[in-house]
This record gives structure tokens, sequence and C-alpha cells, in this order.
């Protein structure tokens, strides 16, 4: 029991440190909602972030996960700490001398403002050069400096965000031929999220000089070429994973005709973040899970402790899916400002649980990271990026967003199916299916009903009486563990 409080005081602080960045998320969505009454500006906004993340998963190279395997695997670990950051720096510097020199065609080719394009390639720049610092305070379980970096990072995009979407136009209004007036820019909202953004990530670089400085610089030519072999498939799977995450918006901009394209990207990315609830959790848990299960591989009780780690996550999501789906309508008048972009609301359920079929997913992930294939990850991935990109091109010109979330939960529930059952053989974990799939889909089947039927949708009767009786179903079935986990010595 030991095991799994330590397990869970970790993932609770990596879950601070992602939810309450995700809760000024939030913040910023409305934010950005209200300063962008037009839909059309908040879907570019959208457009250009998906390809970045493209461009993450690239610059990161899957050196994340090989930094984790060979770090717990590894006696000489300053060599692996050493040897990534090397790698990760020259790489991160050769892409940025590239693109900057190349940033007037690749805005030709993406449409958009060739300064919106500078911005974001010192973003993806700079946000390359932490991963090694911030995968090094996981794996030395320094949670707490972790969580304070990012939020850092997060509380200087905030408040940037709002003083140049709301404080500064004010200040320039208030005193036309003033200071304030000569550096403001009218109709620059989408220029300013990225500028927000840029500094924020300047910071929290500067953050970690010291990382770069202390370093020995020791490139082991060997360990790097074990890691890259055992990346790489994470690679693809990667980007596999930002198909499925983000190519949907990118679609729709293309497949949708022009003159609605951007509103209706707008519209559903925006709504699409109501479901960053799960996100938050899915995150929260892949944060303190991946040290984890990698740090109890060599137990001989390690199935069984996956087995029972999985179970638990998805009774807890389960409720958390429950509850974000029953008062989605009350979330979206906090985080949505403009009733412009209610009408992609017929989303929120789909999205969410298709995030939920996501984290289920990595937890059933691991039995190929510990048994060193992961190509078969990268596999997985393809075929949801296929079913992911076959299904946006069909639905999209006849259901228009609908189409992309009914092609997000096919994809990561198809990626979650297929991890299990090739792992019953490759690696077999004791799962307890029959709690797991009665939670899920006792979990799935309110929320729908809750959601879907309006009469029960507008009272919330329904959905108050059906979270409280799923929590008594839960407490009912898994008294004495929870008990014990919360049984003070």
């Amino acid at each position: 029991m030991t095991t799994y409080k330590n397990l869970f005081k970790q993932t609770l602080i990596y879950g601070v440190a992602t939810v309450l960045p995700r809760v000024i998320s939030f913040l910023l969505v409305s934010l950005h909602t209200k300063a962008m009454p037009d839909k059309k500006m908040y879907g570019e906004v959208t457009v250009l972030f998906s390809y970045m993340i493209f461009l993450n998963v690239i610059l990161s190279y899957g050196m994340e996960t090989s930094f984790f395997r060979f770090y717990h695997k590894e006696d000489k670990k300053v060599n692996v700490v050493s040897t990534t950051l090397v790698s990760l720096f020259w790489s991160s510097i050769l892409f940025l001398c590239g693109a900057l020199l190349f940033q007037k065609s690749i805005a030709s080719f993406l449409e958009v403002d060739k300064e919106y394009v500078n911005y974001a390639i010192w973003i993806l720049a700079l946000d390359a050069l932490v991963i090694l610092p911030f995968s090094k305070l996981r794996a030395e379980q320094k949670p707490i400096r972790y969580a304070a970096i990012k939020l850092f990072n997060v509380f200087v995009n905030m408040f940037l965000s709002l003083f140049f979407l709301i404080v500064l136009p004010d200040l320039a209004h208030s005193n036309p031929h003033g200071f304030w007036s000569s550096i403001f820019i009218k109709d620059y909202q989408v220029g300013y999220v990225f500028l927000s953004q840029l500094i924020a990530s300047l910071f929290t670089f500067l953050v970690f000089i010291p990382n770069y400085i202390t370093s020995s610089w020791f490139f082991d030519k060997g360990l790097w070429k074990k890691m890259i072999q055992y990346g790489w498939p994470i690679l693809f799977a990667g980007i596999a994973f930002g198909i499925n995450e983000h190519f949907d918006k990118i679609l729709l901009d293309k497949l949708l005709p022009e003159h609605i394209a951007k509103a209706e990207v707008g519209a559903y990315a925006a709504c699409y973040k109501i479901g960053l609830f799960m996100v938050l959790y899915r995150t929260a848990y892949t944060l303190g899970i991946e040290p984890f299960f990698f740090s109890q591989a060599g137990n001989s009780n390690a199935p069984q402790t996956y087995a029972t780690v999985t179970k638990y996550f998805v009774i807890l999501g389960s409720l958390i899916l429950l509850v974000v789906v029953v008062f989605a309508d009350v979330i979206k008048f906090i985080m949505l400002r403009q009733p412009e972009y209610w009408e992609a609301m017929k989303i929120v359920p789909l999205i969410i649980i298709a995030n939920f079929f996501l984290g289920i997913y990595t937890s059933l992930s691991v039995w190929y990271k510990l048994i060193d294939r992961t190509i078969i990850g990268a596999y997985i991935s393809v075929v949801g990026a296929v079913i992911t990109l076959v299904l946006n091109y069909l639905l999209i010109p006849k259901f228009s967003y609908m189409g992309s979330a009914i092609a997000t939960i096919a994809a990561y529930g198809s990626m979650m199916l297929i991890s299990y059952f090739m792992g019953r053989t490759k690696y077999p974990i004791p799962f307890d299916m029959p709690k797991i799939l009665g939670y899920l889909g006792a979990s799935i089947l309110l929320a729908c009903i809750s959601f879907y039927v309006p009469v029960l949708r507008e009272t919330y009767i329904f959905g108050i009486i059906a979270i409280l009786g799923f929590s008594y179903y839960i407490y009912k079935n898994e008294k004495e563990v929870i008990l014990k986990t919360f049984k003070r010595k």
C-alpha cells in the first residue's frame, strides 16, 4: 500500500502542476473568446497551434521516454543526462536556424502571417530546449520544483495575455496620443496570443540555464544510438498522436467551404476545450505513472501492480467523465464567453470519452515499453492515425465538426482495444476486466443519457442522481481499499 500512496502523492503534485495551468488555460479560453468575438480569429490561432504540435513531437524525437528508460537502466546516470542534453540542444539549434532561414516559405505554405510563424519558430525551439531539464526533474522525483516552474510559465503567459488583449487596448483608447497607444497594434489579437507564449517560454528557458552551464557536455555515442533506436518508434507514435489529437482542426479548415471553415474550427476548438478536464486527469496520471512503471519493472509482482493501478485509474476517470458531462452546460458559461461558440457543444461528451479511452490506452501500453518493443506503440498509433484521417475525410463534408468528434472517439477506442488484446499475449497483466468494463460502461451510459436527452439535460435532476448513485456504487465495491488508502497511520 505504501507504493500506491507514494504514487498517489507524486501524481497529485504532478496533477497540481497540470491542473492549475489548465485551470488558467480555462481562463485563457474565456479571455481569448472574449477578445475574439469573431470565431474565425480563434480558428486561425487553433490551426497554427495544431501545426506546431507536430513540430513539437519531431523536435523531441522520442528522447523524453528514452531518457526515462535508460536513466533507470544505466548505472552511469550522469552520462544519460549529458548525452540527452547534448542531442536535444544541437537538434533544437539546427531547427531554429533552418526554420528562420525559410520562414517566409513556411508562412506562404501555411497561409499565415510571417510574423506569427516567427513567433512559432522561437516558441518551438525554446520548448525543445527544456525537454531534458523537465524530464530530469521527474526522473529525480522532484515534483514540487517541476510544478513550480510549470506554474511560473503559465502565470507569465496568463499575465501577458491579459495585458495585451484587455489592458493594453483600454490604455491605448483612453490616451490616443500617449505611450501605450504608440505600442498598441489594432486587430493584432492573434499576434498577441503567440507573443505572450513566446515570452513565457523564454523565461522558462532562462530558469533552466544552470542545467546547461553545469553540464559536462559529455556525449556517449554508443548510448545515444541505443536511445535513438529505442525512441524513434515513439517519434512516429507521437506524430500519429498529433494527427489523432490535432489534425482534425487542420482537416476542418481544408475540407469545409472557405467562407465557414475558420469559424467552424473556432467553435469546435473552443468546445473541445471543455474536454480538458479529462485531459488534465489523463496528463497528470501519465506524468506520474511513466517513471513509476519503469521503476517497478524489476519487481516480481509488477504485473499485478500495473493491473491495480489501471483499475483505479478507470474508476476515478469514470466518475470525472460523468461529472463533467452532467455539468458541461454550466462550464460553458465560464469558459466560452461568446454564445456564438456554443453551437458545437454537442461534441463535448464524445471528446471527453475519447480522451478517457486515450488515458486507458496509456496505462495499457506499458507492456511494449517494458519489453523494449516501442515499435508496437508506433504501429498502434499509426492505425489510430489512419482511422482519424479516413473518418475525418469521409465525415467532415457531411457532418462538419461532429464528424471529427466521431473520428476521434473511434481512433482512441481502437487503439485502446488493440493494445489490450496484443498485451494479453506479449506481456500478460491480470486486469480485473469485469469491474473495469462495469465502471466504464455505466459511466458512459449515464453520461450520454443525461446529455443527449433534452429534458434530462435541462433539469440536472437525473444527472445529479446518476453521480450520487455511481459514487455509491464505487464506494460499495471498493470500500476496503478506499479506507485503507486514506487511513492515517
